[in-house]
């Protein structure tokens, strides 16, 4: 395995493996906590990646799977190793969403549907600034700026040389007419927006209000897809407290035809850089 994936998806493949392994020996989640005297949910969290996996844990869950090959537990248990070193996002301190940005930095793609705002990738620095301000009314400016500087540092997956993130954004008008910040704030955004819908593995589709109900109507969400045939794709659902993943093949196929429904429905690509000229024209006057 590559060394550089970062210790997110360290955790994901970890789990992933130990999850194969109980399963091998046919044992239940709860059988395995209790034969270590620990919690079912730790043994949950462990296989799905969301806590982080001592060499202690690897060890014991080898042993309780009578796993026999010594390479494999060496293996397993360097993953463990690497697994707990921190990503670029851990010098920024406490952020809450780490997760998922550890899970965007080794993505291939990204499918995104945003209803309310422009999304993450492809905000301005000024957007994101008001944006932040706006939805967290009691942070300091210290966190609006820490949160400022991670969304900025997110967007360097766009601008690769090398493998950049291929991101297709579906937005409703919504996201476009919202005057975040003031007008000129929202003109920058737009051309902003039009200038990265330029780029060939950047693709930028509106839904216009004229739609209707549409299947996006119940909420932001984006699919998250890997290089790595190992890693399954992930669907991430923000939440105010926590965030949900979901990564069952049929969560992540529903949301699939979903999003082929939304991409269906919208403006296509062309039509979609004429209305946001349009908008960004209104704002203007």
């Amino acid at each position: 395995m590559a060394s550089n994936v970062n210790p997110t998806v360290r955790r994901r493949r970890l789990g992933q493996e130990l999850r194969r392994l109980r399963e091998l020996k046919g044992m239940t989640a709860e059988e395995v906590a209790e034969r270590l005297l620990v919690s079912q949910s730790k043994i949950s969290r462990l296989e799905n990646g969301r806590r982080s996996i001592s060499q202690r844990d690897v060890r014991d869950l080898c042993g309780v799977y009578e796993v026999e090959d010594h390479r494999i537990v060496d293996s397993l248990m360097q993953m463990a190793k690497d697994s707990r070193q921190q990503g670029w996002w851990h010098s920024f301190g406490d952020i809450p969403y780490s997760v998922y940005i550890g899970l965007e930095t080794d993505a291939a793609s990204l499918r995104v549907y945003d209803p309310q705002v422009v999304p993450g990738l492809l905000q301005t620095r000024q957007y994101a600034e008001a944006l932040i301000q706006g939805a967290l009314p009691e942070a300091t400016p210290t966190d609006i700026d820490k949160r400022v500087q991670v969304r900025l540092r997110r967007q360097e997956r766009i601008a690769a040389a090398e493998h950049p993130l291929r991101l297709w954004a579906v937005l409703d008008e919504a996201a476009v007419r919202r005057e975040v910040g003031n007008k000129q704030v929202m003109i920058d955004q737009l051309e902003h927006l039009l200038e990265m819908s330029q780029l060939p593995h950047v693709t930028v589709q509106l839904i216009p209000f004229s739609m209707g109900a549409h299947p996006g109507v119940s909420g932001q969400y984006a699919i998250l897809e890997f290089p790595d045939a190992a890693d399954s794709s992930v669907v991430y659902i923000e939440g105010v407290t926590s965030d949900l993943y979901l990564e069952k093949p049929q969560d992540v196929q529903k949301y699939s035809v979903m999003y082929e429904h939304l991409r269906a429905q919208a403006l296509n690509a062309d039509q979609t850089r004429e209305y946001l000229s349009d908008v960004a024209k209104s704002y203007a006057r």
